[in-house]
């Protein structure tokens, strides 16, 4: 089985290239200030604030693009087409929100889809199997 973490490195080095950039998106919370005083692995914090990170909950693990070629009225000119990529190992399983911002951008003509692999990455990007 492959583990997230592996996936994720494989899809960042053998997917971001050509055309196509690929982002970690690592979506979480924590605490920012200045330390006060350290003990171990305790912290006190002054002027402590709370900060979120990552695009928005149930974002894909991946974000980035894919640049395109379109139109009679477009020669020449390239376009960024976004492209999201949820990473998951063989149990994972996707959740509500990971599902609806899949969908919307898939609705709004993006590239997106859930992964367990560089090849299902690949078919979701459109790309050839390598």
């Amino acid at each position: 089985m492959v583990r997230v973490n592996d996936l994720e490195t494989r899809l960042l080095r053998e997917l971001s290239r050509g055309d196509t950039r690929l982002f970690r998106n690592t979506i979480g919370e924590g605490w920012m200030g200045q330390t006060a005083r350290r003990e171990g692995d305790l912290i006190l914090l002054q002027n402590a604030r709370h900060v979120t990170f990552g695009l928005c909950v149930g974002s894909s693990d991946h974000i980035g693009w894919t640049s395109v070629v379109i139109g009679p009225e477009h020669i020449g000119q390239r376009f960024a087409r976004f492209v999201a990529i949820e990473a998951k190992d063989g149990t994972g399983r996707t959740t509500a929100d990971q599902r609806n911002f899949i969908s919307r951008v898939v609705e709004c003509g993006g590239l997106a889809g859930v992964a367990r692999n560089v090849g299902q990455a690949r078919h979701i990007l459109g790309l050839p199997p390598a």
